[in-house]
């Protein structure tokens, strides 16, 4: 039976939020209203923080910012927003992490309540072809139209989304003789409990707290970075 690793992406593969750095970026090169902006981003970020964001909510702000912009221009902002955050994020660790399970011969995959668009070239930049995100809602042209496709990918979203894909593909999680999840957040515990193998992985307080009660692993991925 093959195993397969499933990773969340912000604090986990990358020692930054990837969303909120977009948001931030934004207002940095003054795409949006940066006082306005900057201030209902790290509202958000501090609800996430303290596991109390509604995903909705903070999905119907995002993507409808994505929405202002022409598909060709956010394209042309994402590829600076990876040269300018992203890449110097891509640490070594976490190469080399994804290529232990790569190498085995897993099925590997990220899990993220982060957006698609945001996403999807930072999972390219890590090598990783499979991906689980928030998905926007495309019109004819490719544009982003600022509303969200089924339920959100964070909580018991996650199961939802990963079984969906699994689905898909004639899986099922008990296919798998060992199935992984690393993350770093107490939002990820309806994941974490699924799975063979959960590993709290830079995890918050709450989140290290759990995994200690519960006799997890802690991998401090950044730690000699």
């Amino acid at each position: 039976m093959r195993n397969i690793a499933l990773f969340d992406l912000d604090h986990t593969l990358i020692p930054i939020d990837s969303d909120y750095e977009w948001g931030q970026f934004l207002c940095r090169v003054g795409a949006v209203d940066a006082d306005e902006f900057a201030r209902r981003n790290a509202d958000f970020f501090a609800q996430y923080q303290a596991g109390t964001l509604d995903p909705v909510e903070y999905l119907e702000f995002a993507l409808g910012t994505l929405a202002q912009f022409p598909r060709a221009k956010l394209d042309e902002l994402h590829h600076q927003f990876m040269q300018e955050v992203i890449t110097p994020a891509l640490l070594p660790a976490a190469y080399d992490l994804i290529k232990k399970h790569q190498d085995q011969d897993h099925l590997v995959a990220i899990i993220t309540a982060t957006n698609r668009f945001v996403t999807a070239p930072i999972a390219t930049a890590l090598g990783v072809h499979h991906l689980m995100a928030a998905e926007p809602e495309l019109d004819a042209n490719g544009n982003i139209t600022g509303k969200l496709l089924g339920v959100p990918s964070s909580g018991e979203g996650k199961v939802v989304h990963l079984q969906d894909w699994l689905v898909k593909q004639n899986l099922q999680l008990s296919d798998f003789h060992h199935s992984y999840f690393y993350s770093d957040s107490q939002n990820d515990i309806p994941l974490l409990e699924r799975v063979s193998h959960p590993v709290a992985t830079n995890p918050n307080a709450k989140l290290s707290a759990h995994a200690l009660a519960k006799g997890w692993p802690q991998l401090h991925l950044f730690d000699k970075q």
